[in-house]
Formats: structure tokens, sequence, C-alpha cells
């Protein structure tokens, strides 16, 4: 684990192997911690940087509000830092958020990206509400929050066979500080839309979705991957929204070929 100092507070990440660079990004709750495997069998041929985003993992809470902007300008140190040029950037979930704000920022930075259980849209005012219910929770009862919304990130059918790996997703997302979960939210809460980015991009995109993923209802996404000029689809039928734990094989393939494409 690595660190740099953005606005004074510590970043951490990781930096694997040598290569063309892959950055893989986590989602909400999340940290760089779930692309252990990913990241061991990429760096056997690239070079492979996972980021821990504001508030998450090992990196500090950088104020009130982290905007996906702001997750992106520290993407953007963080691989400056390293001297990367291009890169395939893969995000999962808000990680797919920040990927988008990224591309849109610094489009002359990437081959590719993934949006991993992500989509391009905004938050619509009815999901603007409900982020501001879960501040509310989240402002009384953190542990509680985070041991109904994990789960629910899953489909029912599989959360006796993946319990232990529900459990400890609970348990890492209850380490975080109220202050980082909140702002996470509050970034989200407030993201562009970034449909026309896509319609209008050059760059590769991979998208890979479950059919059974809330978060993502497969009719939004529908509407998503029809706008790239160049795209790609990994639909996997019996996944929610956690792709990486529940199908790591089928994902991973996706990943690995997409990137011996674009890189």
């Amino acid at each position: 684990m690595e660190t740099i100092k953005f606005q004074k507070k510590n970043i951490s990440f990781t930096d694997e192997g040598a290569g063309k660079a892959i950055v893989l990004l986590h989602g909400f709750t999340e940290s760089l911690k779930i692309w252990k495997s990913f990241s061991r069998k990429l760096s056997a041929k690239y070079r492979v940087i996972c980021i821990d985003l504001p508030g998450h993992g090992k990196s500090a809470s950088l104020g009130a509000v982290h905007s996906m902007e702001l997750m992106a300008d520290v993407v953007f140190e963080v691989l400056k830092k390293l001297k990367v040029g291009k890169c395939l950037m893969i995000g999962h979930s808000m990680g797919g958020y920040v990927t988008l704000a990224f591309a849109a920022k610094f489009p002359e930075k990437l081959r590719g990206i993934c949006l991993f259980h992500s989509h391009c849209f905004a938050d619509t005012s009815a999901e603007k509400e409900n982020r501001n219910r879960t501040i509310g929770i989240v402002n009384q009862d953190k542990f509680s929050y985070m041991a109904q919304f994990i789960p629910s990130l899953f489909p029912v059918e599989v959360h006796k066979k993946l319990s232990a790996i529900i459990k400890r997703m609970i348990q890492q997302a209850a380490e975080m500080q109220k202050e980082g979960v909140i702002a996470a939210l509050e970034g989200m809460k407030n993201r562009d839309d970034h449909s026309e980015f896509l319609k209008k991009t050059d760059l590769p995109v991979l998208f890979i979705l479950g059919l059974k993923d809330t978060r993502v209802p497969i009719a939004r996404a529908w509407e998503m991957i029809s706008l790239p000029v160049a795209s790609e689809i990994l639909l996997l039928r019996q996944v929610g929204h956690m792709g990486y734990a529940e199908e790591p094989e089928k994902t991973f393939d996706a990943i690995w070929g997409f990137a011996r494409k674009v890189l």
C-alpha cells in the first residue's frame, strides 16, 4: 500500500505489475481490497493500480461532499504521481460514476472504460429523495444501515452461499467513518448525467451488467448500452450488483479480453 497527499490528506493506492496500465476503482462502501484477486491475475501482464477513493478504505475524507469530479481529480493525481500515460479504467458502481467523470475531464488519459454494474445517468428526483433519507439513517445508525444495505446488493438466493463474503463486506463497510459515507452519498446525489458523453466518445466501452441488479435496472441499462460508438456487453442472467463476487471468473474473463483489445 502506498499513499499520496491530496489537499493535505492521505490517499491510499496499490501499484502492481508492469506494462500498460489498468486502473480499478471500487464502489460505494467498498475499498481497493475488492480487487485483490483481479489485480493479482491482471498484474501478470499489465500494470494494475487500485485506489481507495476518498473516505473509503485507508483514504481520508476530503470534506462534506465527495463529488465525482473531486474523486476523478484524486485519481488523476495518483496517475500523475505514478507517471501513467494512458490507461484502461474500470469502475464498479460508484467507481463507474467516477470513471465517467474522469473520462469527461481527462479523455486523453484513457484507452477505454468499463462500467461494471454502473450507469451514465444522473439521479432522478425520487433517487435524490432516497439518498437524503439514507443520509438521515446513516447519521442515526451507520452499522444498521450497512447490515441492511450490503445484502440487498446480492440476489436473495445467493445470500447463504456467499454469507461469508457478505459478512466481511458489512464489517469492512462498518469501519468507514460516517463522514465518508455521507460525503459519497452527497456526491452521488448531485452527479452529472454522462449520457451525452457516451454518445459522443470514441473510447471503447465494456458494460458488465447483472439481470438481477436492482441498482442498475435492465431497462435503464438497455437505454445506456446503445449510446457508444463501440461497446461490448457481458450480461449475467443470475447476477445482481456484485459480479466480481458472484461470478468472479466470468467477469474477470470479460475484463481480460477487453484489455487485450484496447491496450
